[in-house]
């Protein structure tokens, strides 16, 4: 059988420091069919193996929105919903696909107002500092890790 493919991603979005890193088995293939993720952890670092329907991808496991664990959402094809504020994001390009329901700012600094229903009253603007912070929270587009197969294992190319 032919190892997976790994997901190419835009050099841009390469997490910091792994450019020449190690690589470091993360989990083992036969763990992470087609439509699975997993976590694996490594010192303070937490990352995100997802199998999608096109190949393998590495990815910090937390939400680029307020970093929850991407782990712990779900995964369809090659989108990624976050558990937390059911954003999505395109494993293939690391791009936002449906924006947090908390608001925020984009990754280039456009606001973006609190989720309202359709047909509903818009929320006013933030008043409590919890609010306000959730406001001014920049949502950036998904980092990669270099990632491989080897003899059955998932590698991936830690930050030095």
């Amino acid at each position: 059988m032919t190892p997976p493919t790994p997901l190419s991603f835009p050099a841009a979005l390469q997490a910091p420091g792994t450019a020449g890193g190690p690589w470091e088995p993360v989990a083992r293939l036969e763990d992470v069919p087609v439509g699975a993720m997993q976590r694996a952890t490594r010192g303070d670092l937490d990352i995100l193996i997802a199998h999608t329907d096109v190949g393998l991808v590495a990815t910090e496991d937390r939400c680029p929105h307020m970093s929850a664990p991407l782990s712990a959402g779900s995964l369809e094809g090659c989108e990624l919903e976050c558990p937390l504020h059911r954003g999505r994001f395109d494993l293939r390009s690391g791009e936002v696909l449906t924006f947090p329901t908390t608001g925020g700012l984009e990754a280039d600094g456009t606001e973006r107002l609190t989720w309202t229903p359709p047909g509903s009253t818009p929320k006013p603007p933030p008043a409590d500092s919890k609010a306000r912070a959730r406001a001014l929270t920049r949502v950036r587009r998904v980092r990669y890790f270099p990632l491989r197969v080897r003899d059955g294992q998932v590698e991936i190319r830690l930050p030095r």
